[in-house]
């Protein structure tokens, strides 16, 4: 790595490194490495263990209300290994990372890569740091998406998640439409839309406004690719199980 390379990565990273080989081969896929343990896997294995404690550790201080089940579904889906991989892409590490002529497109990267690379990093600045310097690199970087997921697990509130969303990386406001309505007075059915610059996104059905502009958030949140297929799935099977009221 020149010095150019690695003072860019500390910089992204904003850690100044007493031992610089440890972001070395923090940094190296082993496609690259003269064998596997000059490698980043090693690094992997741990930084997995730090960050599962640093994310705990926040969860637990901030959500005292929560229980244990709340907790453990937060903390699956904050250090699942596709929010990792978005933090590496949205820091700048992905492209930090050193890797063998057989990955020569770093836009065909594996998410897991990706994902793997955040993971050695918290390791590397744990063992030149402490664990104070990993918990602060960790924070800085992960607690936009303990917000979005905790709203999202704890609150059913997806109108909220998709504003934050929306406001941290569009600096805009969502804006939701009743499209249509069914049935009598008694029982209706409400169809509702939301647009996000411009942009509109597959409309929902539910038995009130609120749950259907839930619903439609919901699933502009899986287009925007904030979740995945089966967490919209079992948000879906929540949501039915509830009757909000306008």
């Amino acid at each position: 790595m020149t010095e150019e390379a690695l003072c860019k990565a500390q910089a992204v990273l904003q850690h100044t490194f007493a031992q610089p080989d440890l972001l070395v081969v923090a940094l190296t896929h082993a496609s690259i490495a003269d064998n596997r343990l000059a490698s980043n896997e090693r690094m992997e294995f741990l930084g997995d263990a730090v960050l599962d404690l640093i994310v705990c550790d926040e969860l637990f201080q901030r959500y005292p209300q929560h229980l244990e089940g709340d907790l453990t579904k937060i903390k699956s889906a904050v250090v699942s290994r596709r929010i990792c991989a978005e933090i590496s892409n949205e820091i700048g590490l992905t492209e930090l990372l050193m890797i063998g002529k057989g990955l020569s497109s770093r836009a065909q990267m594996p998410p897991s890569l990706a994902a793997c690379v955040y993971e050695s990093i918290v390791a590397s600045i744990y063992l030149d740091g402490g664990f104070e310097a990993a918990r602060a690199f960790v924070l800085r970087t992960i607690r936009p998406k303990i917000d979005l997921i905790a709203a999202s697990v704890h609150q059913m509130n997806y109108k909220a998640v998709l504003q934050q969303y929306a406001q941290q990386h569009h600096g805009s406001t969502p804006i939701y439409e009743l499209l249509d309505e069914k049935g009598p007075d008694h029982s209706k059915c409400f169809e509702v839309g939301v647009a996000l610059d411009g942009r509109r996104f597959t409309s929902a059905w539910g038995p009130n406004k609120k749950t259907a502009e839930q619903k439609a958030a919901l699933l502009a949140l899986e287009e925007l690719g904030v979740f995945d297929a089966l967490e919209v799935d079992r948000a879906f099977e929540q949501l039915q199980d509830t009757n909000g009221n306008d």
